[in-house]
């Protein structure tokens, strides 16, 4: 469908998902969008890697609504991601928001992160209420809401999250079931002495935390932070896991930690008895 050049004037509604970050926005998509003039229903979902540009309402109304003359419901999700390599001024978020005021229907959020140690920009542009059952790459920008439907998460930044982060991902996300946690800076306010209530993930069954400062290894496992879910799969690395368990003697992490029925560890490590009496149910898997 993709490779052919005949118009399509019949259809009338077009569905695109694309989880996978894709480089092929101007070259194959919007081309074939142009071969449906008719259509009154879009829903794309897509992330797009390695453009000059982020994607805005500009963009969506110039390459898409500008040729759809009947479209009456447009539903997206997208995030663009730029090298700031060649980047000479910086768009705000505010600045990318602009661009969908004269937009109907759904409210139309956006969300802007710089990444310097990547030299990467990412903007992500979506449709609300959320209709995905993902939702990736979220930073310390997170605008927030409430997505009922999503039961998969990826969190990642280059500065700290701390707790209220946490907290507020737990309500966000009522019906999470995966996780996955990327970030290296350890928090600044750990030792904060605010009486913060406990974080609860009722659903959780699976926690990814590999490529993480040991101090979210420590707020996850910690029963006086952290409520877990039974029958848990839990990926974690080693060495932090160790380190934060006081080599699997501290008792506020045996709660957490005895809930745990699959461990996926990215090392070769010996198992002492101490391990085995703080994982009781796990069955282990190690890969390296």
């Amino acid at each position: 469908m993709i490779g052919n050049k005949e118009e399509l004037p019949n259809l009338r509604c077009f569905s695109l998902t694309c989880q996978l970050e894709q480089n092929y926005y101007d070259e194959l998509i919007i081309p074939l969008l142009h071969r449906m003039p008719n259509l009154e229903s879009i829903s794309l979902y897509l992330a797009h890697d390695h453009i000059h540009r982020f994607i805005d309402g500009n963009d969506l109304k110039k390459n898409i609504i500008n040729h759809m003359p009947r479209l009456n419901k447009f539903l997206f999700n997208i995030r663009s991601i730029i090298s700031l390599n060649d980047q000479i001024s910086l768009l705000s978020n505010n600045d990318i928001q602009q661009t969908f005021s004269n937009f109907t229907g759904n409210q139309i959020i956006s969300c802007v992160n710089y990444f310097p140690k990547m030299k990467r920009g990412q903007c992500h542009i979506y449709s609300y209420p959320y209709t995905l059952n993902y939702y990736h790459n979220i930073t310390n920008n997170f605008p927030g809401g409430l997505f009922k439907r999503v039961r998969e998460i990826s969190l990642y930044d280059e500065h700290p999250f701390e707790y209220e982060f946490f907290i507020e991902i737990a309500q966000a996300f009522p019906s999470l079931r995966k996780l996955s946690l990327s970030n290296r800076k350890g928090q600044k306010l750990k030792n904060s002495k605010m009486n913060y209530p406990l974080i609860e993930y009722p659903h959780l069954n699976d926690l990814e935390l590999i490529d993480i400062h040991k101090d979210y290894v420590e707020l996850f496992l910690d029963n006086t932070k952290t409520l877990l879910s039974d029958n848990l799969c839990l990926s974690v690395e080693y060495r932090p896991l160790r380190k934060v368990t006081n080599n699997f003697k501290k008792d506020t992490m045996r709660f957490n930690c005895a809930k745990v029925v699959q461990l996926m560890i990215p090392a070769k490590f010996k198992i002492s008895q101490r391990f085995k009496a703080y994982f009781p149910h796990v069955k282990i898997s190690q890969f390296y």
